[in-house]
């Protein structure tokens, strides 16, 4: 099967991180995705949970290592020629199971080929092999500079949350949430007398319930006087995981067309989803009880076909205050329920 000419680009992406009620997580990790003819190639890939090994967790000298395999400048890390395209987000082990190609020059162009889901040393080709996926021929100009361009640098800095307001059980708790994903986070109660290069560490701001208009307004200043364009979220209510949830939302930096999940709305006891592209998506709601304390209710976990949804939610599970979560493996979208 000859392979036809397709674009080739990179763009920012992440797994999105989360902390479950009973204390079980995954890890947050941010990466660079192949976007093969403007679409992310990971999501014709079914509804798969991995990232590429561009992650921006991963030391510079491996990182550039996986970056001139790509280039075909260093052996192929894997028998027969093949080199990981997708791998699993929790470990670096081929047993888990990745997404492999072969990779190939001819003359000046590049080529991807023979995609599978391998386990071992070689993928067995018609059993695991993704037949409607590839072959790709990519112009060898067009390739080598988009990633050409991550050898000056890397894939950007790790995560950082700048947590603002009293250093109370909350704020502790969820900074400690935080770091067990794999997102660091800073509690101050403000950000008087803070050089702007300490300030531009941060991706994003969270605001503590107790923190006033004001003081957010001179967080805001301090900020903007730095020339830092950050998001800046106010927590909708002190529960954990959903103050989880929100820095995710936040931390995305992914282009909104390129997103699997792009729209959320909660009102009259339903949800309105948006997907890009078939995918597995989770909805959970979160509630406050009359005495302040949070509930967590899993309302819809199912496989969503491209296009928009309404999904009737359990009317305990939004009663009252409450709001829903939305997650893919790449996406999270927090919305209150508005009544």
């Amino acid at each position: 099967m000859s392979a036809e000419y397709a674009t080739f680009g990179l763009a920012p992406a992440m797994r999105a991180g989360e902390v479950l009620a009973n204390g079980d997580f995954q890890v947050h990790r941010d990466f660079v995705d192949f976007v093969v003819d403007g679409r992310p190639l990971l999501f014709q890939l079914s509804d798969l949970d991995a990232v590429s090994p561009l992650a921006s967790d991963v030391p510079p000298a491996i990182f550039s290592a996986q970056v001139r395999g790509l280039l075909l400048e260093a052996d192929a890390p894997l028998d027969g020629g093949r080199h990981v395209i997708y791998g699993c987000p929790e470990c670096e082990g081929i047993e888990c199971g990745a997404v492999t190609a072969l990779i190939e020059r001819e003359d000046e162009d590049y080529v991807w080929r023979d995609f599978a889901w391998q386990t071992g040393e070689r993928p067995d080709l018609e059993l695991n092999g993704y037949h409607g996926i590839g072959p790709f021929r990519f112009h060898g100009t067009e390739y080598r500079a988009a990633l050409n361009s991550l050898l000056d640098g890397d894939a950007g800095p790790r995560p950082r949350i700048l947590l603002i307001g009293p250093r109370v059980a909350l704020l502790a708790k969820l900074a400690a949430a935080l770091r067990t994903i794999g997102i660091g986070a800073d509690i101050a109660r403000d950000t008087t007398g803070v050089p702007g290069d300490e300030l531009r560490v941060y991706g994003a701001v969270v605001y503590g319930p107790s923190v006033g208009a004001a003081e957010r307004a001179a967080v805001r200043e301090a900020f903007d006087a730095a020339d830092i364009e950050v998001p800046h979220v106010d927590g909708l209510a002190p529960i954990v995981p959903l103050l989880v949830a929100q820095v995710e939302h936040a931390l995305d930096r992914g282009p909104l067309e390129l997103r699997r999940l792009t729209r959320l709305v909660a009102a009259d006891g339903e949800a309105g989803i948006e997907v890009t592209s078939t995918c597995r998506v989770r909805l959970t709601a979160y509630r406050l009880d009359r005495l302040a304390r949070g509930h967590a209710h899993d309302v819809f976990d199912g496989v969503l076909e491209t296009g928009r949804h309404r999904i009737p939610l359990e009317a305990r599970a939004v009663k009252g205050e409450s709001f829903v979560v939305a997650r893919t493996s790449g996406s999270v979208l927090v919305e209150a329920m508005a009544h």
